[in-house]
């Protein structure tokens, strides 16, 4: 990302164009897109693998063709005929995690990757973009969606869902679900303990003790066969809802979730737009990626500064703020960070002037796994440690916008 010059063109990353109408071009249905992102650190590819529908849309249904962070990649939906942009999505992906892995090097990998999009009335084009740390394009394709396509598979199975905490206005809401892994038939009970846990310590932090009204949040209860998750290290391979392991990069406390075609189809029919798994197990570690989902381990002390901590990933787009060493870096002086809590440019204005103006906040040195070249907002901060109990004033700030995106 190029030098940000402002304040205001930080915030949205926009395609001029009117507010979109969205019963003109979309139905009350979702479309859910299966790719396969594929190769390795010297050329990468795009596949289309499967497109399914299921019913009602859970997404937003305004602002339809802005961007509130650029992520690591994208997806933008044009009506074909008139070529208009009518619906666009940024994420990040582990598969791009993986490119700066020494794997990557010298064997290909190909890694499941699965979004949703509001089911268009007509043909549209969709096209996926992926992004290396410089910003440009490393992997595209597009392709054609014809609405009424008799091998698009309609989805209608749904396991059953415990509403949490209904939201003041559903059509006008962030739709949060937790997911089980690891939590056998007889630990369901557990299991719900654990989510409201969950969401009362993320309420607990600003803005969304504020906002609270605005998310919609279900339980899905998604038995697994086997109680805990793998441990590849130990040689510990168990049969889990989602088959979610430990070890993930050979990083041993990295918990993911790498068969997302698996843990979408759980969540066939249920209300959903971000992913919460909570993990049965007593072993540290979890993992958030961006539009993607956050995964946390729950039976230990910091079960709840992670999962509040990894949801800063997966929701609001927020990058770490620690040191871990400064090998295969992702930032670069000359790249700024789409993250909104980490910059690398000091120049005035920066991202986040209006706090340094108003005293709330400064520019710390450290940050995105590395001690020089990359900027904080404040010391510390539930992006830096377990043991902050706060977002710092960026941190909520960047979130109370993302908010406001999705629910105004």
């Amino acid at each position: 990302m190029k030098h940000i010059t402002t304040l205001v063109s930080f915030l949205f990353i926009l395609i001029p164009a009117s507010a979109q109408n969205f019963a003109e071009h979309f139905t009350d249905s979702t479309l859910r897109l299966d790719y396969i992102f594929a190769g390795d650190s010297s050329g990468q590819q795009i596949y289309l693998d499967q497109l399914s529908m299921t019913n009602r849309w859970y997404g937003r249904r305004h602002r339809l063709d802005e961007l509130p962070l650029k992520g690591n990649g994208s997806i933008t939906v044009r009506d074909k005929n008139s070529g208009k942009v009518i619906y666009r999505h940024s994420f990040s992906t582990l598969f791009q995690e993986w490119l700066a892995t020494e794997e990557a090097k010298h064997t290909p990998r190909s890694f499941e990757n699965v979004f949703l999009i509001p089911y268009p009335k007509q043909v549209v084009m969709v096209k996926v973009e992926l992004y290396d740390y410089h910003n440009r394009i490393m992997a595209q394709m597009e392709h054609e969606v014809q609405p009424d396509d008799v091998l698009i598979e309609h989805h209608t199975r749904q396991l059953p869902y415990v509403t949490l905490q209904q939201a003041a206005d559903t059509t006008r809401c962030i739709h949060i679900a937790y997911v089980a892994e690891g939590y056998t038939e007889a630990q369901m009970q557990q299991y719900l303990d654990d989510c409201r846990a969950a969401c009362e310590a993320l309420f607990r932090h600003e803005p969304f003790r504020t906002l609270r009204n605005r998310f919609n949040i279900i339980a899905l209860l998604s038995p697994s066969k086997d109680s805990d998750v793998s441990l590849p290290g130990k040689k510990i391979w168990l049969d889990t809802a989602l088959g979610s392991h430990f070890n993930t990069f050979y990083v041993e406390r990295y918990l993911t979730a790498p068969r997302l075609k698996k843990l979408h189809d759980l969540l066939n029919g249920t209300p959903y737009e971000h992913i919460i798994v909570l993990a049965n197990t007593k072993h540290y570690g979890g993992g958030g990626i961006y539009n993607a989902y956050n995964l946390s381990y729950t039976r230990g002390k910091h079960f709840l500064p992670v999962v509040v901590h990894e949801f800063g990933h997966s929701f609001g787009g927020l990058g770490d703020e620690y040191p871990y060493g400064n090998s295969d870096p992702m930032y670069f002086e000359d790249t700024e960070p789409w993250e909104p809590n980490l910059t690398t440019h000091t120049s005035y204005p920066v991202k986040w002037q209006n706090l340094i103006d108003a005293g709330k906040a400064s520019l710390v040195e450290g940050g995105g796994y590395l001690s020089k070249g990359v900027w904080r907002g404040q010391d510390n901060c539930r992006m830096r440690t377990n043991e902050h109990p706060d977002f710092c004033p960026v941190c909520q700030q960047a979130l109370q916008r993302l908010i406001d995106f999705y629910t105004r």
